[in-house]
């Protein structure tokens, strides 16, 4: 994605309180204990989504040799992709993939 910046900090998980850590590999974009997200961005790694809304995890679907969780802004209904994270919570992604079918 040429639009892509790299943005890996730390934050405090709106949703579960979990306290994330950068990812050290490539942008932190979800909380890893409960896969939830925050819509900030319009483009990856921008931050200028004004919504702010809490995302969703809703559904997981095959990307190349990993997953992409599946969103749903709880504030614009906005559907939105990101690709999981080695440390995510892989039981939660299990659920979700079975919730998807």
């Amino acid at each position: 994605m040429k639009n892509f910046r790299m943005i890996d900090e730390e934050f405090k998980c709106l949703n579960c309180g979990y306290e994330v850590s950068k990812l050290n590999y490539t942008a932190r974009d979800h909380c890893p204990r409960c896969l939830y997200s925050l819509h900030v961005d319009k483009m990856p790694g921008d931050r200028l989504n004004t919504c702010m809304g809490m995302m969703r995890p809703i559904g997981i679907e095959k990307f190349k040799n990993t997953y992409k969780i599946i969103y749903k802004c709880l504030k614009c209904g906005q559907i939105h992709k990101n690709i999981m994270a080695e440390d995510d919570d892989y039981d939660l992604i299990v659920k979700l993939s079975v919730n998807n079918n």
